[in-house]
């Protein structure tokens, strides 16, 4: 069981960043990535078509013998957690929010709290819900950036249209007063430093991806699930493959890769 692959999936490519920081953390450990590129975003579907995606590749990811499964994508975290516990059963699942959540209120639960994800991330209001569980003091603020998804999925980074998205979306009034921003999406690490940028160090912008990785690090120790092999196998698939989303991939990623087309739906 220890030297099975960790499981991850996505509505695209965005989680190759949560699969980037689980190789750092976590060198020996074997990686099955699924990015359901044929539906992406999740960001603008239905709760019900999210889970039925989430829970169909949940199955691909336990076919695959996986010891674990990562939602890394903040849409399918909000509104498909429990219906991939179910099909996993037994096997852990971790999401991207909890952890983030749990990290985030640990550093800032006296200041004003800003999120930023897709439609369905924001509309869920799982962020302000959870914090307050936690810290009912707690002030938070959220919007939906939409078009960052898909702007950073086309490749437009740090240039003069991100530049512009980005700032048009942090110049909203909800942000305003905000001390710490929650990048509440992983395709957004990609964009951190412009983020930060536009803030000039007037706002802690904070990075899911690392907490994510150290969380489930932690977690796989405590049950004993640790590969102990040096030898390591990493296997990435999309629903829908194109050589533009490949070459898109390798940049998420940091490293080059090869993707494998899979047909989940008839």
């Amino acid at each position: 069981m220890q030297n099975n692959p960790i499981g991850i999936f996505d509505s695209g490519i965005g989680g190759l960043t949560i699969a980037h920081a689980l190789k750092g953390k976590l060198p020996n450990e074997n990686i099955i990535y699924f990015g359901d590129t044929e539906h992406l975003p999740y960001g603008g579907k239905s709760e019900i078509a999210i889970q039925n995606f989430s829970k169909r590749i949940a199955q691909f990811l336990i076919e695959k013998k996986c010891k674990t499964i990562v939602i890394a994508c903040n849409s399918a975290s909000s509104v498909a957690l429990q219906s991939v516990k179910e099909i996993a059963k037994t096997i852990p699942v971790f999401n991207v929010i909890t952890p983030v959540v749990n990290k985030v209120v640990q550093q800032c639960s006296e200041f004003n709290i800003g999120v930023i994800g897709t439609k369905a991330t924001i509309q869920s209001n799982i962020y302000e819900r959870e914090i307050k569980v936690i810290c009912p003091i707690a002030k938070v603020s959220s919007l939906a950036t939409p078009l960052l998804a898909p702007m950073i999925e086309e490749g437009f980074i740090n240039e003069d249209i991100s530049h512009t998205v980005i700032t048009n979306y942090l110049s909203n009034k909800k942000l305003a007063a905000i001390d710490y921003l929650i990048l509440a999406c992983t395709h957004y690490p990609l964009i951190h430093k412009e983020i930060k940028d536009y803030y000039k160090g007037k706002v802690t912008v904070i990075d899911s991806a690392n907490i994510v990785a150290e969380h489930i690090a932690e977690e796989l120790k405590t049950d004993n699930l640790l590969n102990d092999s040096a030898k390591t196998e990493h296997h990435f698939y999309v629903s829908s493959y194109t050589k533009s989303f490949e070459k898109s991939a390798k940049f998420f990623f940091r490293e080059d890769l090869k993707l494998e087309g899979v047909t989940l739906w008839a």
